[in-house]
């Protein structure tokens, strides 16, 4: 017998529109990745410096992304200039301001607080270097290659809202809203429960942290059970990446409290793992293609020095991985 709940919403309605928000998601990731490879599209970055700037590749994501645009410039005859902040925002200025001095070909950046980077990428911009970034919503970026962050941010809801049946509280943490991924998943998560009025958001939000992202995340959700002991009193923990996941996913187990569920993104090996046990709480993860990210970005620099015109953004198909499909996500990605 459904339950009904307020707004016309039914836990069968739930039930269809997650199913078919995933099929919808799985189905875009079963997609190439929408550029061809070089050699078939005729690209060469032959006697171009290509400046490569990361935020820090402490994460799976950033590594990944990191490492594949420098071996997508060497492999078509570039020289690639890669820099690595170590996610000290007083070291990636200077960086940023070494490679501007440099005059590179173009500049691409990777990930970054818009507030840190935008002045500098702005600078490189007026020194007429070509900016391209990567999950970076700048209006100094020519394209931004990224994930559709508005997909995975409504698509994990309605995963998290099916899940916990149309009702219960739910903790977020919402420390990177200056992050533009970031900020545009939270945002659809925020669109999504206002459709379901028993759903919460326990507040204050949690406000996740660079470095010692996993210890921290153990130590706040530890701390929220504690005040929060009965069964129920909590039905899920959302993050915008799946490194506070990791951590909120330990604390949950560690307290025996596997009830509640946790979501996140970026699609990170260990995290992948823990949502393929079936007794973890780990609930889903929408899984991103870094290295393909990397790679569609340094190609759409070629692109732009041989001429052609790019589009604002370029989107990589994410998968949406929960607990019945996530094999089958695991084999695609070619995670073993």
């Amino acid at each position: 017998m459904n339950e009904g709940l307020e707004g016309g919403f039914g836990r069968r309605d739930i039930l269809k529109l997650a199913a078919v928000a995933g099929a919808t998601f799985a189905g875009a990731g079963m997609l190439l990745a929408p550029a061809a490879r070089a050699e078939d599209d005729g690209l060469s970055l032959k006697g171009k410096r290509i400046a490569i700037s990361a935020t820090g590749t402490d994460h799976y994501f950033d590594l990944q992304v990191y490492n594949a645009q420098i071996e997508e410039v060497k492999r078509l005859g570039g020289e690639p200039i890669a820099v690595d902040a170590g996610r000290n925002d007083g070291k990636l200025i200077a960086q940023l301001q070494t490679l501007v001095a440099q005059k590179p070909d173009a500049l691409v950046q990777i990930l970054g607080t818009l507030s840190v980077i935008d002045p500098w990428l702005k600078k490189a911009r007026d020194a007429g270097i070509p900016v391209l970034t990567v999950d970076v919503g700048s209006t100094n970026s020519i394209n931004n290659t990224t994930s559709d962050n508005w997909g995975i941010g409504k698509d994990l809801a309605l995963q998290l809202v099916s899940d916990i049946g149309g009702e219960g509280n739910i903790v977020v943490f919402n420390g990177f809203y200056g992050v533009t991924p970031c900020a545009i998943r939270y945002d659809q998560l925020v669109n999504v429960i206002k459709y379901f009025p028993k759903v919460k958001l326990i507040q204050p939000e949690l406000r996740d942290v660079i470095p010692n992202t996993v210890q921290d995340a153990f130590t706040q959700i530890t701390a929220i059970l504690n005040k929060n002991p009965d069964k129920g009193s909590i039905k899920a923990v959302w993050s915008a990446w799946d490194i506070p996941q990791l951590g909120a996913t330990q604390a949950i187990a560690a307290a025996g409290r596997n009830e509640i569920r946790t979501y996140g993104v970026d699609g990170s090996p260990e995290v992948l793992q823990l949502v393929a046990d079936p007794n973890s709480p780990a609930g889903a993860d929408a899984a991103q293609q870094p290295a393909e990210i990397g790679r569609v970005a340094i190609r759409n620099v070629a692109k732009l020095l041989r001429g052609d015109t790019l589009p604002r953004e370029t989107y990589v198909p994410a998968l949406l991985a929960n607990k019945k499909n996530v094999g089958e996500i695991i084999k695609k990605l070619g995670i073993g």
